[in-house]
């Protein structure tokens, strides 16, 4: 297969995720890395001039510029997929497999993001707005516990999509908010059950030479 994609990653970002996507779907890919800015660690100039979001993932394919990784993971597979890593409707599992692909970036990160702002904005763990962020986000661990108690993976017994678009929000995201998964045996068994995929490792040697991952539950913080 060749294919003319262009993958636009931001080093330490959600962006992984599309890497990785491509690496377990066997698609070749042009990789762009970019760095982020100090001392706020935005993402770089070079990235808004690409698309007018200004940040990752972004991909180019053709005359195609994509941003957003729901978006971008709907193109790749409906493009390029040939059927791998999605359930079609008739499978009992299908809503599972909806569910757990979209909550990733449709309610988890948005919780955990808006923590992450709030205290860096030095506003208390206490407030109502960020106690309503927290018990959210802390509501979709919980429901991420269960399903992964009854399943190996998030969408049932098969790995799809969907695993590869939560895993960032529970490993490198801690980068930046640290926390620990203990409370969650099923998600940490998880996390290491994907880290072994040769696919997962391709990805992050090639968008993140050096840094290991962060699969445990309690991960040890690279040193500055």
């Amino acid at each position: 297969m060749s294919t003319t994609l262009t993958i636009h990653h931001l080093r330490k970002s959600q962006s992984e995720r599309i890497l990785w996507l491509c690496e377990e779907l066997g698609i070749p890919y042009n990789l762009q890395c970019h760095d982020r800015v100090p001392p706020a660690m935005l993402a770089p100039e070079s990235l808004r001039q690409l698309h007018w979001s200004g940040t990752a993932p972004v991909i180019q394919d053709g005359e195609i510029t994509l941003a957003e990784s729901g978006a971008i993971f709907e193109y790749i597979l409906t493009k390029y997929g040939n059927g791998k890593l999605v359930l079609q409707p008739t499978n009992p599992n299908y809503a599972d497999y909806l569910l757990w692909l979209h909550q990733a970036n449709g309610t988890y990160m948005p919780a955990v993001t808006s923590v992450l702002m709030a205290r860096m904005k030095g506003d208390s763990d206490e407030s109502p707005t960020q106690k309503i962020m927290q018990q959210r986000a802390n509501a979709n661990l919980h429901a991420m516990e269960h399903q992964l108690g009854k399943y190996p993976y998030l969408a049932g017994n098969e790995f799809t999509a969907a695993d590869c678009m939560s895993v960032f929000g529970l490993t490198t995201f801690r980068l930046f908010i640290p926390s620990s998964l203990t409370e969650y045996p099923n998600i940490v068994s998880w996390l290491q059950r994907v880290g072994k995929r040769e696919a997962y490792q391709r990805a992050m040697q090639k968008g993140e030479p050096g840094f290991e991952p962060m699969l445990s539950a309690v991960p040890q913080l690279p040193s500055q």
